[in-house]
């Protein structure tokens, strides 16, 4: 996950939403939160659902966990 031998690091779960598909959720959430957290070294795939509207799929979601290095 990182390159750092020692230290700590912090893992917080957040939610990636897309009309497009999973992975554009998953990269949603990954670009939305490096616009506040910096030196972002994973991401886990939680889960993933979606929204349905008039029998097609609407809305991709994904529940993701973030790790980066607390400084």
């Amino acid at each position: 996950m990182s390159d750092i031998e020692a230290g700590a690091m912090k893992i917080i779960e957040i939610m990636g939403v897309s009309p497009v598909g999973f992975e554009d959720a998953v990269n949603q959430a990954v670009s939305k939160a490096a616009e506040s957290i910096n030196g972002i070294t994973g991401v886990e795939v939680v889960s993933q659902a979606a929204d349905v509207k008039d029998g097609t799929v609407s809305r991709y979601l994904v529940r993701v966990k973030l790790t980066f290095v607390v400084r």
